[in-house]
This record gives C-alpha cells, structure tokens and sequence, in this order.
C-alpha cells in the first residue's frame, strides 16, 4: 500500500484556518467575506491565508484575533460580526482562545520551519500590561540628567575615552528594569529608548512609556496636561524640596508626599509615593500611553517593579485586572518604602497598606 506524504506545515495552517471558518459552527457558515470584515482584513488576504496552492501564514497579531473570535459565537451573534477583547471574554472563552492561539502559533511556527516555541499557558507574559500586540513599536523616554547634573559625573563626556551613554538618564535603574522586561515580553517589537530631546513625530504615535517626572521629563509634563487623570505632580524646586502628587478627593485637594529623615546635615529617603498611569494614547487611540513616575529616582523604580519584580507581580496584575476590568484609562499612586536605600516593591493587592489613591473610584 503506498504511503502518502507527510502533509506541507504551510497547508496544514491553512486548511485549519479554513476549517474555522466553514466548520467551526455549523449553523452559520462564514463566507471569506464575512471573517474579512470581522477581522479588518480583505477578502484577497482571507484567501491567501486559507489557499493549498499558495498559503501565507499570518503574523502573530491576526492568529490571535483569529483565537478570539472562534472563542466565543458571540462573535457571530449580531451583525456586524465582531472581535472581542481579550477582557470581553468569559473565563471559559478565555481558555478556549488560549487553547487556539496556542494550537495556530504551533502550527504557524511549523509552516514558518520554527520549533514550536511556548504554548500561550506557559508564557510568563501573557495578559499582562507589558504585553503588547506582536509588531506594535515601544517608545521608552526616560528623562535625562541636567547639564550641570553631567559636567560633575565621570565618564559622561562623550569625548572621554570610558564614556557611558547610559549616563545622561536620569532613572537608569527602572530604565534598565523596565527596557529588559518589554523586550522580553514583545521580542517582535522594536523598541526604542530616548530621551525627551530625542523623541522624533513618528515616536509619539507608537506604545509610550514615560519613566520620570514634570521636573526632568517635558514629555510627561505635557502628556499630564492633556490627559483625563485627576492628579497632579508638585514639582521639585531644588534638591531640598520633596515635592509631592495632589490629588481631589471628596472635594477636597489631598497631598501625597515623600517621607525623609534627617540625621546632622544629611537626609535619608524612607519612603517615597510613586505613580503608575495606563490610558489609550490621546495622540493615537490605537496604542498606549504609560507613565512610571515618582517624586525621587527610588519611587519611579518602584512604579516600574509593580509590574516586573516576579515575586509581585502576577499579585498585582491579578488586582489590576479585578480593579479596573475595562480597557480604559487608570491611574493609582502608591507608598515605595526604602530600605537601607533599596527600593521595596510596591503590593498592590494590600491596598491599605501600599496604596494611596485610585482612580476611576
């Protein structure tokens, strides 16, 4: 008896993309030009991810909207047809696309000639807010030091031998936190650091995630006047100042400080309040904005390892996802505690005791 070849990976991925959409529900046959509109893709591109002559893959993005929209027949129960978010979903619909997306990447990475990679269960990124959509660029700007700040640093002369770029930023430390953890969250993303001054018009327009404050940083300065968020950062006159965040709160103007003591002429941090921000971008509502800030170097670290340190973060992201279950704008202001000079990760989930001030109520 003859043996029949094994079947092309790309025409695999192609004839389960086809059996979705013929055989997924029998009781309403999709049409090419029925998934294309749900989708926002045109009936060419359906054809060509689903044809045995000719198959395409389709990236990343489209694989899991696929998966979101073969995990629900609410997709199909009204017209137009629709793509549920991924936080629209039942908890059983969430299982059923992450067994899909999981079983399409599989099939995808076989068609591309890959090793499978991770199943969707094993990503330690999935659903998190540093998980953005595959091809989508980043924008990290991170504030930078003064002029007068530099001239007394070592090394940060560019013409000195031993000259460190990463000198003139202001948060080096959540800048390296932060940039290692998107990267490793969005490897098919480009992400780009900058500082204010270097930002160019088509930066504004990607995911923006501003580390640093009013002082230092025009960009969240600016952002902060734009943007629906009932907080406002007192700015630092000089060193000596602590500054602080004020917020209104049952009509009345309430303001969040940072804790210091003194010891002979020298101050020490104890405690500092940080701010973590996440909206659509007013400049483009198809990304993010995200503001990490604090009033000392400390509290924006602590903003930014809410949501990067392992032992806090999935805690966090649970609490996020149950406080404020909807895709829109939040902001919430929170203690950073210092100790022997290291930054304590903020707990998110012990609101009485981390956190300051939430918002939407």
């Amino acid at each position: 008896m003859a043996v029949c070849a094994a079947e092309d990976p790309a025409r695999r991925l192609a004839r389960r993309l086809r059996s979705l959409r013929t055989d997924e529900w029998p009781d309403r046959r999709l049409t090419q030009g029925d998934l294309a509109a749900a989708l926002g893709a045109s009936v060419p591109l359906i054809s060509s991810w689903e044809s045995q002559a000719h198959p395409k893959s389709p990236p990343h993005a489209r694989l899991d909207a696929y998966a979101r929209f073969f995990a629900t027949e609410r997709s199909v129960a009204q017209e137009p047809l629709r793509v549920l978010s991924k936080s629209q979903l039942t908890s059983e619909e969430r299982a059923r696309h992450d067994e899909l997306f999981r079983e399409l990447i599989s099939l995808r990475e076989g068609a591309l000639g890959h090793e499978p990679g991770p199943g969707v269960a094993d990503d330690p990124f999935a659903g998190t807010h540093w998980r953005f959509p595959p091809d989508q660029d980043i924008t990290i700007v991170c504030a930078a030091l003064p002029p007068d700040y530099l001239a007394s640093m070592p090394y940060s002369d560019p013409d000195a031998p031993d000259y460190v770029d990463l000198y003139r930023f202001a948060d080096v430390d959540a800048l390296l936190e932060l940039h290692g953890h998107i990267r490793a969250a969005n490897p098919m993303s480009h992400v780009r650091v900058r500082t204010p001054a270097e930002v160019l018009a088509d930066d504004y327009t990607t995911h923006l995630v501003l580390l640093g404050g009013v002082d230092w940083n025009s960009i969240t300065a600016e952002l902060l006047h734009r943007l629906d968020v009932p907080v406002t950062q007192l700015a630092r006159e000089d060193d000596d100042e602590p500054g602080g965040f004020v917020v209104e709160q049952d009509g009345k103007k309430i303001t969040f400080s940072p804790t210091l003591r003194r010891e002979g002429d020298r101050e020490f941090l104890i405690e500092d309040v940080a701010h973590f921000y996440r909206a659509p971008s007013p400049l483009n509502d198809k990304r993010t904005v995200t503001i990490c800030n604090g009033m000392y170097a400390r509290g924006t670290l602590g903003a930014v390892r809410a949501l990067t340190d392992a032992r806090f973060r999935v805690r966090n992201e649970k609490y996020l996802r149950r406080r404020f279950p909807d895709e829109g704008a939040f902001s919430l202001l929170s203690r950073v505690k210092v100790f022997l000079g290291a930054a304590v990760t903020p707990d998110w989930s012990t609101s009485s005791e981390d956190l300051l001030h939430e918002w939407p109520v």
